[in-house]
């Protein structure tokens, strides 16, 4: 149990800036050790409810993204702990405490955080993206494939994230391009026989788009190379999954280090170059990034927390509990 003695009581053991799995799984370990936690997030669920079919957290043979971002939600609130539908917008470091403020005037006090903010679609950045954005420029075929059945896109991608989105799309569309700029598509094997099993999907390698064109909607995409005759492939919509950008400039102006992608370096209990900052999930320097891998990250930072709380104590100021708080390191 934390030793709370002369904390004021609006200070919690922990804030968790994040609400997709990493920040769910740590949230339900933090009120598993009874840790005072908030955990602050304006999209709760993450991206993982945006995604199909899940087919790869142990426990579960099959099931939708909301559903599992359902089954983390409804785990984490088993717990008692509290919830704000909000943005972060600083961090602030005072006196070995941290300040939380968020876009709605609010600012939270506590003694650490786990940092679980995750990553944003990276752009192709090329003419006509921003342009025909929600024209027929897309990031998620789960959100918005659905308008384009009977219809012909294309998937902008090499991963696995581009194989099961063309195999979403599938559903809907006649025709699905897999645009690769590499030599061949880099998915998951059991999605790259699927995607060479369906008859909709074309893959296209060594492909590269130079500008998206339309009239008011999407027309087509201009590649750097001939496909059918022509250099521009005509289609009703681009689903753009070349991969994420980590969400961490908050971090980055308070010191926590980064690494060349802005990604939050961490070590294997989650701690970073921060005493009491810790962080899990995509927004990390890990290689692996899965749902699974960010609720275990998400777990390790909650009882890293834990230890840390334990390991020092928190002494407010005399005569004020208004004060910020000090931390001073427990004698063993």
């Amino acid at each position: 149990m934390p030793n709370n003695n002369k904390i004021p009581r609006n200070m919690y053991d922990t804030i968790i800036i994040g609400a997709g799995c990493a920040g769910l799984g740590a949230a339900m370990y933090a009120g598993r050790l009874n840790l005072k936690t908030l955990m602050i997030g304006d999209n709760i669920g993450g991206t993982i409810a945006l995604t199909d079919v899940v087919e790869n957290y142990p426990g579960f043979i099959r099931l939708t993204g909301q559903e599992l971002a359902d089954n983390l939600r409804k785990h984490a609130e088993d717990y008692n702990i509290e919830k704000a539908e909000a943005k972060v917008t600083k961090i602030r470091i005072e006196h070995g405490c941290f300040f939380v403020e968020t876009n709605e005037n609010k600012t939270y006090e506590t003694k650490t955080i786990i940092f679980a903010t995750g990553t944003e679609w990276r752009k192709l950045n090329i003419p006509g993206e921003a342009e025909f954005a929600n024209k027929g420029v897309h990031y998620c075929a789960l959100c918005d494939g659905v308008i384009y059945k009977g219809k012909t896109v294309a998937v902008v991608g090499g991963g696995d994230s581009a194989a099961k989105e063309a195999l979403l799309m599938s559903q809907y569309a006649n025709k699905v391009y897999i645009l690769v700029r590499g030599d061949k598509l880099r998915g998951e094997p059991i999605n790259n026989d699927r995607v060479a099993a369906n008859q909709k999907i074309e893959v296209i390698t060594k492909a590269s788009g130079k500008q998206i064109v339309g009239n008011k909607i999407v027309t087509g995409i201009v590649l750097d190379k001939t496909v059918n005759g022509s250099t521009t492939l005509k289609l009703d919509a681009v689903f753009v999954a070349i991969g994420h950008i980590a969400l961490s400039q908050l971090v980055k102006e308070i010191g926590v280090k980064t690494n060349e992608k802005g990604e939050v370096i961490i070590d294997h209990q989650s701690k970073t170059n921060i005493s009491g900052f810790f962080a899990a999930g995509d927004v990390t320097d890990t290689d692996f990034k899965q749902a699974i891998t960010g609720v275990s990250e998400g777990v390790t930072a909650a009882h890293s927390a834990y230890t840390y709380i334990n390991e020092n104590e928190f002494v407010c100021p005399m005569g004020n509990e208004d004060l910020m708080v000090k931390v001073r390191k427990r004698k063993k």
